[in-house]
């Protein structure tokens, strides 16, 4: 059986800055989630392509935490709900402060607020 500590690799680095999958294809979030295994950056289920989530789905990779700044959580997407206590992963632990949110800025379209749901 796994365990949350089994889905969760502390020392493993963040991929990057922004959404892997958005920068990929121009695209845009409204905010950042890491997978608390391999360090894989993907936009929320408010976003409008919920990269995070599919990523856990592709890859089976069950926990991520929140990648915004000031935010530390943990998420559990096969007991859908928070972790407490999680460890404290490799740094950087959230995107550049200066960073837009919804970000990044110049790919945000004006009327984001009605294209998420």
């Amino acid at each position: 059986m796994t365990t949350i500590a089994d889905s969760i690799c502390p020392d493993v680095p963040p991929s990057g800055p922004g959404c892997v999958e958005c920068d990929a294809t121009g695209s845009w979030w409204l905010h950042l989630r890491r997978c608390a295994f391999c360090g894989h950056i993907g936009c929320c289920d408010d976003s409008v392509d919920k990269h995070s989530t599919a990523h856990a789905q592709a890859t089976g990779h069950d926990v991520i935490q929140s990648y915004e700044p000031g935010e530390d959580w943990f998420w559990s997407f096969s007991a859908a709900s928070y972790v407490e206590d999680g460890p404290e992963l490799a740094p950087p632990r959230s995107h550049p402060r200066g960073q837009t949110t919804p970000g990044p800025a110049g790919r945000v379209p004006a009327n984001w607020r009605d294209l998420i749901g």
